[in-house]
This record gives structure tokens, sequence and C-alpha cells, in this order.
């Protein structure tokens, strides 16, 4: 059955006598929410001794791979936040010395996200656990399996990129850009 440890939550979306007649289709979903949520966990519990909780290693790390400079906005759409949270969010990551505010040259109202030097430090150190982590993780998974499994999750990328398109009343075409 999947794999699933006697009495773990993988058992509750996979129980051995179900009805439905494809239940790896009906609760594929379900299962990349749950191990999304158990990564964030492990990271989390790592990235403490460094003084972060995810909402602060989150965002460092969104700006550490953004192009150039951000917006607060663009942010906070990223991570799925509204305005007011981000600011607050900001404020203490700002306060903690990691990152700073800049006027936008296009627009003083608007105010650019980018990384303090310590801000880099810390991410280089949580890009470090991540890594190692990362890699302990998926060393039993045979090379294989990890690229089919790569192709799936770039499918199903590409198809909820499209539905969120056509949601927001965008073209495909549009969605894509």
């Amino acid at each position: 059955m999947l794999g699933c440890r006697p009495f773990s939550w993988c058992t509750t979306l996979f129980p051995a006598n179900s009805d439905v007649p494809d239940a790896v289709q009906t609760r594929f979903m379900a299962l990349m929410a749950q191990i999304n949520r158990q990564w964030r966990r492990v990271i989390d519990r790592q990235l403490r001794p460094l003084g972060l909780t995810e909402a602060m290693w989150l965002p460092l790390l969104h700006l550490s791979r953004a192009p150039k400079p951000i917006r607060q906005k663009e942010l906070a759409t990223s991570l799925g936040l509204d305005a007011s949270s981000i600011v607050r969010l900001l404020d203490g990551l700002e306060s903690a010395g990691l990152m700073e505010r800049s006027e936008a040259v296009d627009d003083r109202r608007a105010k650019t996200l980018q990384l303090t030097p310590s801000g880099v430090e810390t991410v280089r150190q949580v890009e470090a656990l991540v890594a190692e982590s990362r890699a302990s993780l998926l060393a039993g998974v045979p090379r294989e399996a990890l690229d089919s499994a790569w192709q799936v999750m770039v499918q199903l990328s590409t198809a909820l990129s499209r539905a969120e398109g056509d949601a927001q009343g965008e073209s495909p075409a549009e969605a894509r850009e």
C-alpha cells in the first residue's frame, strides 16, 4: 500500500480496503500537500537554532532568488500574503538586519527589497541546511523514479498555471507568460 507504515497519516489517506476505483489519482494531491507540510516542518525545525522560523526564512529565500530587487507587493503575492501581513513580516526582518527597503527608482511611493550582507549570509546557511536535508531525504530514491516524479510535477504545475489563468479570465497563452 504505497509504502505506508501501519497507523500513520498515510493509512488514513490510503486505506487498505478503499472503495475508490483509483485511490492513487484520487488522493495524489492530498499526498503532495502532506509531503510539502512535512518538508517545511523538517526544515523549520532544523533552522530554529539559527533563530529562524518559516515566516522568516521563506521570504529571505524568495528575495535571494529574485533576479533584481522586488517590491513589497510582489513578495506578498509570491508568499500568498496580504499587504498588512507582509509589512509586519518585513518590519521584523529589517529590524533583525536581514533585509532593507529602498525607494523604487521608478516610483518613490513604492519600496523595493534587498538582502543585507547579514541576510545574504543567513540565506547561505539556510541553503546549505536545505541542501543537506534534501540530499539525505532523496538518497534512497532511484534517479529514474526522481526523474519521473519531476516530469509529473512539471506537468501538474503547467496544468495548474493554466487553470489559474482560466479562473482569472486570462487566456491560456496569457497564463503562461
